[in-house]
């Protein structure tokens, strides 16, 4: 039995995206966030100097980054899996294994594999990460997007006041979200070389706060928490709920925020030919020469004479 706990309920996740599907164009107009994440995810693409043959688009719910992808030029075939959304009747497995259905057990498939804002919902990130890179050929890219820790910070902390002022206390209603500082780590333990991890705050301004659940609803992005996803919210603490959201945070001109944070990742799968960092003394060129400035040993200040015993 696997140790990993569910934290996310895959079938109510895939149940969720499908009628956020259904009304495609209320989908589309709430796009703006994973059109954003792909935008940014397709520049970081075109500034590799080589082509990929075959792309995985992982727990896609459309095609809109493989076709993204193939328009580059840099791709030649993309095809969009549905990983964690395929989590139903069709597809049963151990949600708690951590393991997304559309990768291969025996790996080494792609040369490119991109995941934008769907990482957040792994019950076992670290799993996952290894699992992606082992679906690399050996010099493949893995792209990805994921939310970050301040994300929807401001509702988190209406809704929590709002619960406790009106049933003694809260139930968990949005999901914990990753800190950028992990990241990095992350992709280093899960066997990437070159990782890079890096963050962007996008602010959306909404003319009533309804609106941004509004939005998530058409996102497919509301609750998913085994803890707190079969608890009914009622009514009047989301009234109070926006009362006090409109209270904390409303601008000068009556708008509110909400903060979404975008952490970007990167990693290759190993291979001879990528650059090895060189042993520590091997370096034939001195530091204070290639800076034009004096050399200054160890233990001295620069810019201070010795002591005079």
């Amino acid at each position: 039995m696997s140790s990993v706990p569910a934290l996310f309920d895959h079938a109510l996740l895939a149940a969720r995206r499908r009628r956020a599907l259904a009304c495609e164009q209320r989908f589309s107009d709430a796009g703006f966030l994973r059109q954003s994440a792909i935008d940014d995810l397709v520049e970081r693409l075109e500034a590799v100097s080589r082509s990929f043959e075959h792309a995985l688009d992982v727990d896609a719910p459309d095609e809109a980054l493989a076709q993204a992808l193939l328009a580059t030029g840099k791709v030649h075939n993309a095809s969009a899996g549905k990983g964690f959304s395929n989590a139903d009747i069709d597809h049963p497995r151990n949600e708690a294994d951590g393991r997304l259905g559309d990768l291969p057990e025996n790996g080494g498939c792609y040369d490119l594999i991109t995941s934008v804002l769907s990482l957040q919902f792994a019950n076992d990130l670290p799993g996952t990460l290894i699992q992606l890179r082992r679906a690399l050929k050996p010099d493949g890219l893995f792209l990805g997007a994921l939310l970050g820790g301040d994300t929807l910070i401001e509702l988190r902390q209406v809704m929590l006041a709002a619960e406790s002022e009106i049933l003694g206390g809260a139930a968990p209603r949005i999901l914990p979200f990753g800190e950028m500082r992990d990241m990095g780590s992350l992709l280093q333990r899960a066997g990437f070389a070159l990782p890079v991890a890096d963050i962007d705050t996008l602010v959306v301004r909404y003319s009533n706060p309804l609106r941004l659940l509004s939005d998530l609803r058409a996102m497919g992005a509301t609750n998913i928490l085994r803890s707190g996803a079969r608890q009914p919210l009622r009514r009047d603490v989301v009234m109070r709920a926006m009362d006090l959201y409109a209270h904390r945070f409303a601008e000068a001109d009556g708008k509110v925020p909400a903060t979404f944070q975008i952490i970007s990742l990167s990693g290759w799968a190993p291979h001879e030919s990528q650059q090895k960092p060189l042993r520590p003394g091997s370096a034939r060129t001195r530091l204070a020469d290639a800076l034009g400035v004096p050399e200054t040993p160890a233990g001295e200040k620069a810019g201070h004479a010795k002591p005079v015993k």
